[in-house]
């Protein structure tokens, strides 16, 4: 069940990016001190008494709160970004969306094998690039403790690709 003061500070945008759309705007939820320390604290509640060294945030929104949850566990913070966008050695992941593909990067040597990993994006809908974040952080030898969202689009059948993992949403659409 939605918590709603939280998802009062959720607001739906039709047709954005494209007609047929209903983007969750978080905004407002960044804008208020109050929602940003409640859903902080609901982000990292389910993995509180677990060691956790790093929290893995995906571009680009899942920087915003990944880095929050990060500051809450202390923990540190590593990003996965799109392709160009890290300096140095980097590790990539392809990964299959509905038409195409993408890929993700991240720093080779930001995650060690010894590190405890929770990874962290603002939306679960297909599960496509959690899926990839998983596979390629799997490649560092890492303990991937589960995974963190802020929304879930139930409809979108995503947590299913993600199966047999720690998996915690705190808004469901």
């Amino acid at each position: 069940m939605n918590n709603p003061f939280l998802a009062q500070h959720i607001i739906d945008i039709p047709d954005f990016p494209k007609p047929g759309i209903i983007f969750k705007d978080i905004s407002p939820l960044l804008a208020s001190q109050e929602a940003r320390d409640q859903m902080t604290q609901a982000l990292i509640e389910p993995f509180q008494d677990q060691k956790i060294d790093v929290v893995v945030g995906i571009e680009s929104r899942g920087f915003l709160f990944g880095m929050l949850m990060a500051k809450a566990l202390n923990a540190k913070f590593v990003m996965i970004r799109k392709p160009g966008k890290l300096p140095g050695k980097i590790m990539s992941q392809e990964y299959q969306l509905e038409y195409g593909s993408d890929t993700i990067e991240m720093q080779e040597a930001a995650i060690k094998s010894t590190d405890s990993v929770l990874i962290h994006d603002d939306v679960l809908a297909t599960g496509g690039t959690a899926a990839a974040a998983y596979s390629l952080i799997n490649q560092t030898g890492a303990s991937i403790l589960g995974y963190s969202f802020i929304i879930e689009l139930d409809f979108l059948k995503g947590r299913a690709l993600l199966s047999g993992h720690d998996l915690h949403a705190i808004l469901h659409y």
